[in-house]
């Protein structure tokens, strides 16, 4: 087993997606944000090892989109590590009164997602990454509802890490303090996408928790 090449799995939303490329094009393969910068980074650090790196993150998930794509998006590609960020479109559907958010099913198949990934692949890591927003552009006019919807899925985020024995990469209180020092459109221009500096700084958070646990790259 000491060259197997670890595969990477990133999941999630359009902050994910980054516009990656659905095609073999090895230089937009991964998009344009905080996923290729990780592959860059492990990549180049670990290149005797050649990691695989693979985004599946399509703009305008929920984790029930997520949920309904697994099968090919995720179990079929037997990945040794799972990345899975999502939670703002779950919020906005709510708080802006759409139809598929009559109810609130973030919990319900994020739990699911998990279960079903711990019984298909046992030995796969997972790591749930923490959703955030910012008080600017998209979020400024129902600010309240938004910071209490994000701190929830928190909560529950957290919950679940720990039930399903799952690392957790916090980013909220990250991108509070870094906008407290420059300003919140800064990171994220619309109070919920990144900005390349955004990215960064997921990137730096996410290698941190990583790379100090089992499931390091190498």
């Amino acid at each position: 087993m000491e060259n197997h090449r670890k595969t990477i799995l990133f999941q999630g939303d359009s902050i994910t997606d980054g516009n990656w490329g659905r095609n073999q094009d090895p230089n937009h393969i991964l998009g344009h944000g905080y996923v290729y910068l990780i592959a860059a980074k492990l990549g180049l650090e670990f290149a005797q090892s050649q990691p695989l790196f693979i985004n599946r993150g399509v703009s305008g998930n929920r984790v029930s989109d997520l949920y309904a794509r697994w099968n090919e998006d995720a179990f079929s590609l037997r990945p040794d590590l799972i990345s899975i960020l999502v939670g703002v479109n779950d919020a906005a559907s709510i708080i802006h009164g759409r139809p598929e958010g009559a109810t609130d099913r973030f919990e319900r198949m994020y739990r699911q997602l998990l279960s079903e990934t711990r019984e298909v692949l046992p030995e796969t890591g997972l790591v749930l990454c923490e959703p955030f927003v910012l008080k600017t552009g998209a979020t400024t006019n129902e600010w309240d509802q938004w910071r209490s919807k994000i701190d929830e899925y928190s909560s529950i985020l957290r919950q679940l890490a720990d039930e399903y024995n799952t690392l957790f990469v916090p980013l909220q209180e990250v991108f509070n303090q870094a906008a407290q020092n420059v300003t919140a459109e800064y990171w994220l221009w619309d109070g919920v996408h990144p900005t390349a500096a955004g990215h960064q700084l997921i990137t730096r958070e996410w290698l941190k928790i990583v790379q100090q646990s089992e499931y390091a790259i190498r």
